[in-house]
């Protein structure tokens, strides 16, 4: 009976590995609009879903980093969900305070980008298998803007 019960096991656990997985990929960071108080930064997520239904989105948890430090980190809960048979676009916020900018001015300062490390935890609600986060890392060069850029 035991011997079954393993067979029976591994059976599922098979067909469970080769199950489609929704896709994302993830575009780089940009300066969205500056505040009295902080930067918004906002960076998209490209979700493709193989699925025929549509899949609800869960939560999307993000962490940004530069020169080895948390400049942002939050979560978006219930942004929706991902059309079937289709690629949705979902963007991502991210308001960093002044003073996370202001420590940052060595980095800055030396080619006036921010050298950035985003990762993002995309989890979605999958039929059959339950939660599934899928796992994304982008590194890159945030360009500031200048002030002749601005006026």
């Amino acid at each position: 009976m035991a011997q079954m019960l393993n067979k029976a096991k591994d059976f599922v656990a098979e067909k469970i590995a080769h199950v489609k997985k929704p896709e994302a990929d993830l575009k780089d960071v940009d300066l969205k609009n500056v505040s009295r108080d902080s930067a918004n930064f906002v960076s998209k997520l490209s979700i493709h879903n193989p699925y025929d239904r549509s899949l609800p989105i869960c939560e999307v948890s993000y962490t940004l980093k530069s020169a080895n430090r948390v400049i942002a980190s939050g979560t978006m809960p219930d942004p929706g969900s991902i059309n079937a048979k289709q690629e949705t676009m979902l963007e991502l916020p991210m308001k960093v305070p002044y003073d996370v900018l202001v420590s940052l001015a060595r980095d800055i300062g030396t080619d006036w980008d921010i050298d950035y490390d985003l990762h993002v935890g995309l989890t979605i609600d999958l039929p059959i298998v339950g939660n599934f986060t899928l796992p994304l890392n982008k590194k890159g060069e945030l360009r500031l803007p200048t002030l002749s850029s601005l006026f």
